[in-house]
Parts: C-alpha cells; structure tokens; sequence
C-alpha cells in the first residue's frame, strides 16, 4: 500500500483485528492471556499490528495493538515488548511470506485436540473436513514454546503457501488475506475439528472421501468466497450493538 493511504487503512485493519480478539471470545477460543492474532500493514509484511502483551482478548481496543517492525529486534528491549513467542512466530512468518497479511494463532479445544494426535491430519469426511483438503500445513516437530527466531522461520518454512498450520502438540495458526478470511479460516477449521473428534469418538470406521471427490469439495467452496466477509460484517454489527469500545 502507499505511504498516503496507510494511516486511514491501518486505522481500518486496528478495528477489524480487534473486533476478531472479541469474536474469538465469544467462539471460546481464548485462553487465559495467551495467544496472538497480527496484521501486516505494509506491502511486505514486515510492518504489523499485534496484540499487546498479556491482555485479555475481550479488553483489547484498536488503539492498543502494536505496531511493529518485523527487522527490528531492539522492540523486545522497550517497555513494550509484545510476548516472546508472538515476535518469535508472527515476525518471522510475515517477513518470509508477504501474502500471509493476517495471522490468528490460537490453541481451540478441537483444532488442538486433532493438532495433538500422532497423524494430525484432517481427513476429508464431510463438507466441513474437506474445506482444508491441500490447504493445509503439518509441523510434527514440536521444539517447546515458540520463543526465538529460529523457530518462528522454522515454523515459516513448514507453511509455506498454505491457509493452516496445524502445529503438533501445540495448537493451530490460520492465514488470510484480510482478517475476515483468516477469521473464518479458524471458524470452520474448528468446526471440522470438532466434526472429525466426534466420529474419532463413535469408534466406528470413517468415511473417508477420496482425493478427487476432496478435492471437488474443496474447489466448491471457493465458489463461495464471499461468505467470510459476510459472516464476519454481521458479527461485527452484533459487536456493535453489545460491545462497542473494541473499536476505541
């Protein structure tokens, strides 16, 4: 984006990043303080907003997301610093990959259940599972809590060009083009979660859709590209009527 422009299109991503922190409550998908959810706001992603350190995703206002500079190291030395684990991951995503302009890291109760198991892989068994055929990345080399560069563009590597990085024995990270695709990324990833724990759960064989029929499914969806921002307008209307100082 331009020089020009940045100010009034930063000041839109601040609200839509912080309506998402509220919308992730409203999911159950927070957990304690944990977690990070960022935004690049310059055209190679190096500049990003994030959540600040240790602050309850239903507190948190577009004004108080850090902006932060992805080259720039001496930002874990300021009174500011945002958690280690959240400049480890997030920083070294968005400088090894442009395209990744929103990242929404968490640890949902289904998406981490299935991220935990020895073959995390999300079998295509209803429309919901086959959403994320080919679309998704597998980190099996669990390395402890994410906190230092090494890591993070370990982690960057492993996604490479795909939507999810299902992160085994930790928890799941989604990658969108703006806040409302990365957001319903996550949506429907821990819906299909749960759908997959649920049929895991009957002990009964599944019904494992074949790759092209997957694959069909999956091209299916794009038809409906549309939906997330749509989804994601009308829950932020609904913010707007019973928690509106997200915006502040």
């Amino acid at each position: 984006m331009a020089d020009g422009n940045r100010p009034t299109e930063e000041a839109q991503v601040r609200v839509e990043l912080a309506a998402a922190f509220r919308l992730a409550v409203h999911e159950g998908w927070h957990e304690s303080v944990a977690n990070h959810f960022s935004a690049a706001v310059s055209d190679d992603g190096t500049q990003f907003l994030i959540n600040p350190r240790w602050k309850h995703f239903g507190t948190i206002k577009a004004s108080e997301l850090l902006l932060l500079d992805a080259n720039d190291d001496s930002v874990m030395a300021g009174p500011d610093a945002p958690d280690p684990s959240a400049w480890a991951i997030h920083g070294q995503i968005h400088m090894a990959s442009p395209r990744a302009r929103v990242l929404i890291h968490l640890h949902p109760p289904y998406a981490t259940a299935i991220a935990s198991l020895a073959d995390p892989t999300i079998l295509p068994i209803d429309q919901n599972t086959a959403r994320y055929f080919g679309e998704v990345a597998y980190d099996l080399e669990f390395g402890g809590i994410a906190d230092d560069g090494e890591e993070g563009h370990r982690l960057a590597e492993v996604l490479q060009d795909k939507s999810v990085l299902m992160m085994g024995n930790h928890g799941v990270t989604t990658v969108g083009q703006t806040v409302a695709e990365a957001f319903e990324s996550m949506y429907y990833l821990e819906k299909a979660c749960q759908n997959l724990v649920l049929a895991y759960s009957t002990g009964q064989p599944l019904s494992v859709l074949d790759d092209d029929m997957a694959a069909k499914v999956a091209k299916g969806w794009k038809q409906f590209g549309g939906l997330g921002d749509a989804h994601f307008e009308q829950r932020v209307a609904q913010l707007d009527q019973t928690d509106p100082d997200y915006r502040d």
